[in-house]
């Protein structure tokens, strides 16, 4: 990877983290910093992040957000983030993306990684409590690889959104999104999972999604709006981090003003 996109990835592993609550350890934070420098190789920063949580048992994951019980795992998350971003995984569009994505970021963390939900789940997400109750919150296990299909196919019709004015595709971006937060294909890992498929797909398209600006309470605020049925939030979102695509960087965070030789 060149500079610029070693920073870009760190940066962004830092922040798909940040919005998950998932704080890696120093020792992994300065080996980030190594590797960022190009003084450390992925494999190395990863032998140090699973070295911080050697000690934790590799468990399944949870209904629920990852900070209800990753957050021991966040140094791993973090620097298989990075491995999934130098070395890539096939641009599919579909639930096969999404379950490369899945595997990449918790193989060796969770037992579970890139195992579709066998089960409806819920969310207490709202103080509603017959939506929060509701297994229809979610996408019905049973259903969830022909609603993935469905989506890939609406993917597929509109050429994966490209060659779309900017209004045109930050709408049709968070509708997708929407869908396939509703779609919910894991037990867990979701979020992450579907910015790095955003993040891809929008790159692809011609356009790069800034995630700096991004708050934890504002993303959540767009999720649960989301859940409700009110896409308005992302759309805000996205219209706020949606720049022109960066041909050094995929995962853009904060600098776009820097251009791309940064």
């Amino acid at each position: 990877m060149t500079p610029a996109e070693r920073t870009s990835a760190v940066a962004f592993a830092l922040k798909n983290c940040a919005l998950e609550a998932l704080t890696p350890t120093s020792a992994t934070l300065r080996a980030l910093e190594a590797y960022e420098r190009g003084d450390m190789n992925v494999d190395e920063l990863l032998a140090v992040a699973d070295r911080e949580a050697s000690k934790l048992t590799v468990g399944r994951l949870s209904d629920g957000s990852l900070d209800d019980h990753a957050v021991g795992h966040a140094s791993s998350i973090l620097a298989r983030t990075v491995l999934l971003i130098e070395r890539g995984w096939p641009a599919t569009g579909d639930l096969a993306e999404l379950t490369a994505i899945h595997n990449g970021l918790f193989t060796g963390v969770f037992l579970d990684a890139g195992r579709l939900r066998t089960a409806n789940t819920t969310r207490e997400v709202t103080s509603e409590k017959t939506l929060a109750g509701n297994p229809e919150t979610f996408f019905p296990a049973a259903l969830i690889e022909t609603g993935a299909l469905n989506i890939a196919t609406e993917l597929a019709d509109l050429r994966n959104l490209v060659a779309l004015d900017r209004a045109d595709f930050i709408h049709e971006l968070a509708r997708i999104y929407d869908e396939l937060g509703y779609l919910h294909p894991f037990r867990g890992g979701n979020a992450m999972t579907l910015r790095i498929f955003a993040s891809r797909l929008a790159h692809d398209a011609g356009w790069d999604l800034d995630w700096g600006p991004v708050s934890r309470d504002g993303y959540k605020e767009a999720k649960h709006a989301a859940y409700r049925g009110d896409i308005s939030l992302f759309a805000r979102m996205f219209d706020d981090i949606v720049r022109p695509a960066n041909p050094t960087r995929v995962f853009l965070i904060a600098g776009w003003s820097q251009g791309p030789a940064h």
